[in-house]
């Protein structure tokens, strides 16, 4: 049965986005099987297809005097991916007022079986390292667009 690992924080539903992969061979072991470190670089897959789809990929927050150093990393893995195997990886944004991103993430193997699933927590950070109290300004308005059903890039 699925659970979310994060709880709605009275905010918009999660944004959702998807990307496909193929299983290369420097990914496999020796039996064709993806080596499980290899899992977080398909998460990342998906965190910088949420940034392109949203206007919020890491060189707009490093314009914005922000970085986003990954506080909490998560992995289960329940299937595993084979050598040339189509998978997909689905991420979802869930809202939070703080300034981080939590990410959950979704991998589906060819036959749509549920291979692994995980989260990510980033934190805002200025670029000396300290953390942010308040996210930048475009997230913020990014934030009200996603508010009110229309999250897409901003304009400028």
């Amino acid at each position: 049965m699925y659970k979310p690992y994060f709880k709605n924080q009275d905010g918009p539903p999660p944004l959702r986005v998807t990307c496909r992969r193929l299983a290369r061979l420097e990914e496999v072991d020796a039996l064709g099987i993806v080596w499980h470190g290899r899992y977080p670089s398909y998460l990342e897959d998906g965190r910088e297809e949420m940034g392109r789809r949203f206007g919020l990929s890491y060189e707009e927050f490093k314009a914005a005097g922000a970085v986003l150093p990954i506080r909490t990393l998560h992995v289960e893995y329940l299937a595993p991916l084979r050598y040339r195997e189509e998978f997909v990886v689905e991420t979802s944004l869930h809202w939070h007022e703080a300034a981080r991103l939590n990410m959950e993430y979704q991998i589906r193997n060819a036959a749509g079986q549920l291979a692994t699933r995980g989260y990510s927590v980033q934190m805002m950070v200025d670029l000396s390292g300290g953390l942010l109290l308040e996210a930048p300004a475009f997230y913020r308005e990014f934030q009200q667009r996603w508010r009110e059903g229309r999250p897409g890039p901003c304009a400028s």
